[in-house]
């Protein structure tokens, strides 16, 4: 089983980085993605109620296919973004919620309009997940999902991009944090192929996950390039684990 950990959708398909959720379908069986998990494609500062929205039908119409993540932005207001949360996880079922403080422009541990959001995700029990890239490096640099790991050690934590999304990435910084805090899990979309299979040599194949970032890469592309990229670097069982097995068990799908 193939899923990829990392993909955007749209409710219009209004240009070549926007696709809708039968776009997104198209794509996996092309590609021969089983299940995917889809969160909006970044709103910036836009209100996020009808993206979550379309992400909830989406997974409703294609439960076997698509798991669906909310998001949250702080910037809209705290209390609204909490309801936000609520919604997703009593609901819409979400499998967790992501932050991403690059496109929404906030430090990812802030203490007073990050964390209050993390400590609800927290209580619901579910995975949050994180745009961890060099693209914004002060507000999601990987010492700060050190920080939030290990104030809530319960947390599942998705480092989408594992620091990558940038030439000049912190995916060693990635690396080294995901080795010190066990409730964080790596998803190696938008970073150098090096980095990924650094990441398998150092801390095994069980901790981390394929993910393409489609729209924004081919997803056929993607999954060729990780097929060649361990091709005698791994065994069997371990490129499972890559390509599916352990994203599906980090959040329970």
């Amino acid at each position: 089983m193939i899923i990829d950990a990392d993909t955007h959708i749209s409710p219009e398909n209004d240009g070549a980085d926007c696709i809708t959720y039968e776009k997104l379908i198209e794509m996996m069986d092309y590609s021969g993605v089983d299940k995917a998990i889809a969160w909006l494609k970044p709103p910036y500062m836009r209100e996020t109620d009808n993206s979550n929205r379309y992400i909830y039908e989406a997974m409703k119409k294609n439960p076997e296919r698509i798991l669906g993540f909310g998001w949250a932005d702080p910037h809209l207001g705290i209390n609204k973004a909490k309801d936000t949360i609520k919604r997703c996880f009593e609901e819409y079922g979400f499998y967790g919620v992501k932050l991403n403080g690059a496109q929404n422009e906030f430090l990812i541990d802030d203490p007073k309009i990050s964390l209050p959001l993390i400590e609800e995700i927290n209580r619901f029990g579910k995975p949050a997940a994180f745009h961890v890239g060099g693209d914004f490096y002060e507000n999601t640099h990987p010492s700060r999902i050190g920080k939030i790991a290990k104030k809530f050690p319960e947390l599942k934590i998705l480092m989408v991009h594992m620091g990558g999304a940038s030439f000049k990435g912190t995916s060693i910084s990635a690396i080294e944090t995901a080795e010190a805090y066990p409730n964080t899990i790596l998803i190696g979309s938008a970073v150098k192929s090096i980095h990924i299979l650094n990441a398998v040599r150092k801390l095994g194949a069980s901790r981390v996950c394929y993910g393409s970032d489609t729209p924004f890469e081919f997803m056929h592309v993607e999954v060729a390039k990780y097929q060649a990229l361990f091709k005698d670097q791994v065994n069997t069982a371990d490129m499972a684990k890559i390509m599916g097995e352990n994203i599906k068990k980090f959040i329970n799908a």
